[in-house]
């Protein structure tokens, strides 16, 4: 297996475009951290989705660098940033859509992923036009955070998989 490495990870106090159907996107800059605290079942300290609702889907949300890059090229937009997809931890080295239904563990923190992170129609605002159809099965990867802990930019030499989330803990 590749070398697992987290490159950026980000939290926003409000939302853009969650909840903004029919209006304008909001105006919360996605903030990058060198590390934030996990909690259980709650979500990521500081973030907009922090103890949003009991066992929410999306207390985390991560996407892949790999996918990034390819954007850049493909999109045409060489500028692209990290934080426009609005996903919280950005990484390489992991087949993301692989990690639905499975837990997983990151530097000492228990996820399960329950999802990929559909793009929706914002996304041809914010990264390309033709965005949301491009990011369709590389959108990210919805998840639940199943312990407490911290998570910081850098390698992940303790990366762990199992197969069903029943399996926990790892």
């Amino acid at each position: 297996m590749p070398a697992v490495v987290i490159t950026h990870i980000f939290i926003s106090s409000g939302h853009n475009f969650f909840g903004h159907h029919g209006r304008a996107p909001g105006r919360h800059a996605a903030r990058a951290v060198e590390r934030v605290v996990c909690h259980a079942g709650r979500g990521l300290a500081g973030d907009r989705f922090y103890d949003y609702r009991p066992d929410y889907s999306g207390q985390v949300t991560f996407f892949d660098w790999a996918v990034l890059l390819a954007a850049r090229r493909e999109l045409g937009v060489p500028e692209l940033a990290a934080d426009a997809f609005r996903r919280n931890v950005v990484v390489s080295g992991l087949d993301l859509p692989a990690l639905v239904g499975r837990s997983f563990r990151l530097q000492g923190v228990l996820f399960e992923g329950v999802a990929e992170a559909k793009p929706c129609y914002w996304m041809n605002d914010a990264v390309a036009p033709g965005a949301e159809q491009w990011l369709r099965g590389s959108g990210g990867l919805r998840a639940r955070i199943r312990s407490d802990g911290e998570l910081s930019v850098g390698p992940v030499p303790d990366f762990a998989v199992r197969g069903e989330t029943a399996e926990l803990p790892l």
